[in-house]
């Protein structure tokens, strides 16, 4: 019994980190997408988002890269400024996201009094030294907390605990409720205030994101994320490597590239396609699906 228990302590039980495709190792619809900037959505790497705000001059590529940290992740999400914003509007942002179902976090006991810490935990770089902010985001009930890291040229493990909070429970359902959102860029409507970082809070705007750097202050910059593992308690545990499947099959719960099959050969839903029947393999998804061929 005490050497089980030891090994329970050394090899956490599978399921421990909440993110889904951590690794960035799920890129469905494209592993490479430029021109980015006017408009928030999902590009490349499954499950992560990039959310824009105001009326930012800035542009970006947005990759999955083969060049994560060993032992980790052979891959990473990469953004590359391709056009630089040095005038910053008070109402504009750069934000990189994972959300969460508030049915999947029921174990962080958020709102009651028995609410749990949460460690979330990352591997980051960039072409030079940044602060940027990592905010949890509790969309059921507008409150957050942002917490500053700062970057450097290589691979760097960040593991940041955020505290308790006994205020505003999260649905037990399908819609988004927590939201990890990484402050990249941003005007003085989110930066003019004091950083709220110490304890959760009703959301204020000006206290978002202050203290933070530029991602579009020149060409030249970059940034690099991968193995994001976010877990109950004050503890960052090693990286939970789950098995491509399953991340894979998690993805599709979200957005599936679907292809037909007519019996001889694979046709994406983008080509043209003839008359007859054709078999797909469809995932439930989260909610009512829109479908574009």
């Amino acid at each position: 019994m005490s050497r089980a228990r030891e090994n329970a302590n050394i090899s956490p039980a599978a399921g421990r980190n909440m993110v889904i495709n951590s690794a960035m190792n799920v890129a469905q619809r494209a592993t490479s997408v430029a021109g980015l900037g006017a408009a928030a959505g999902y590009f490349t790497v499954d499950r992560w988002k990039l959310d824009f705000g105001g009326s930012t001059a800035g542009r970006l590529t947005m990759s999955q890269t083969a060049d994560g940290p060993n032992g980790i992740s052979a891959n990473c999400l990469k953004l590359d400024c391709t056009t630089a914003d040095t005038s910053i509007a008070a109402g504009e942002y750069l934000m990189c996201e994972t959300r969460f179902e508030g049915q999947n976090l029921q174990r962080i006991g958020k709102g009651t009094a028995g609410a749990k810490q949460i460690t979330f935990s990352f591997y980051v770089k960039a072409n030079a030294a940044f602060t940027f902010g990592v905010e949890v985001y509790d969309a059921d009930n507008n409150r957050q907390i942002t917490k500053l890291f700062t970057t450097s040229t290589g691979w760097v493990r960040h593991e940041i605990t955020f505290p308790a909070d006994t205020s505003g429970t999260l649905g037990d359902d399908n819609a988004g409720s927590l939201i990890i959102q990484f402050w990249l860029h941003a005007g003085s409507n989110y930066t003019s205030g004091t950083l709220n970082s110490t304890s959760w809070a009703n959301a204020t705007t000006a206290n978002r994101a202050g203290g933070i750097g530029s991602f579009y202050s020149s060409t030249d910059n970059n940034f690099f994320i991968t193995g994001a593992q976010m877990e109950v308690g004050p503890v960052a545990t090693e990286l939970e490597q789950e098995d491509f499947g399953v991340t894979l099959a998690k993805c599709k719960r979200y957005f599936q590239r679907l292809e037909w099959d007519n019996g001889s050969m694979n046709v994406a839903l983008q080509e043209t396609v003839s008359a007859g029947t054709y078999n797909v393999s469809y995932t439930t998804k989260r909610a009512n699906p829109t479908v574009t061929l």
